[in-house]
């Protein structure tokens, strides 16, 4: 059986992976025209936020395996809600473009099971 720091942080680490998926299909796809976002132009402000927001799902694969059980579980059902619930917001505005709503749903399913295996995550287990 795995332990359920290595699903964690796989599930992590496949929510980053859709994310950047989304990313680079939506660029070659020209739905996400360089240099703007939303038809805002964006600027280092702008993407250095962006890049701190995006950077959690791979903070979060490092702290999962190093941290504390307890901590551990917190911080995992607190990030991943948050990604869970900003995702799900965001999912109806994806369906003009079904690869990437796939993507972003894939993104809210992972969030899910991070957040049900943290929820039951027992003391006994590693």
């Amino acid at each position: 059986m795995v332990s359920i720091r290595v699903r964690l942080a796989f599930a992590w680490v496949a929510t980053t992976l859709a994310f950047i998926y989304g990313d680079i299909l939506r660029m070659v796809a020209g739905d996400m025209p360089l240099g703007e976002i939303e038809g805002i132009e964006v600027t280092p402000i702008m993407m250095f936020g962006i890049s701190v927001l995006m950077s959690l799902s791979i903070i979060m694969v490092v702290l999962t395996l190093t941290l504390s059980r307890n901590i551990n579980r917190w911080v995992n059902i607190i990030v991943a809600a948050f990604w869970f619930v900003f995702s799900a917001i965001e999912l109806p505005s994806y369906l003009a473009r079904p690869y990437d709503f796939y993507l972003l749903a894939l993104s809210v399913v992972f969030n899910g099971l991070i957040i049900w295996w943290s929820l039951r995550w027992r003391a006994t287990a590693s």
